[in-house]
């Protein structure tokens, strides 16, 4: 599911919304998920799973097509785990 498709079905399950008002509604939700996550906070829903942020070390990797060795900056990666209920409703429990 896309964005767009997310937003299109929250507008039609709740008809007394206003399109552009989900749109803005959602947005904001994943706005504040971002800024949380760059501000390196850790974001959780419960029953759905925790957003949060990984620090990979600076490391020497290669170039797949030469095998030269490259070096490879520190980075941050976001990170996500399952929460409990949706690990649950995956695997038919």
């Amino acid at each position: 599911m896309i964005r767009s498709e997310l937003i299109q079905k929250i507008a039609e399950e709740n008809p007394h919304l206003y399109h552009r008002d989900v749109e803005r509604i959602v947005n904001t939700i994943f706005e504040e998920i971002i800024d949380a996550m760059v501000r390196g906070d850790r974001v959780e829903l419960r029953g759905f799973g925790a957003f949060s942020v990984k620090k990979r070390d600076a490391r020497v990797g290669r170039n797949p097509r030469t095998g030269e060795p490259v070096q490879v900056d520190e980075k941050f990666v976001p990170f996500f785990k399952t929460g409990k209920l949706l690990r649950d409703r995956l695997n038919g429990q």
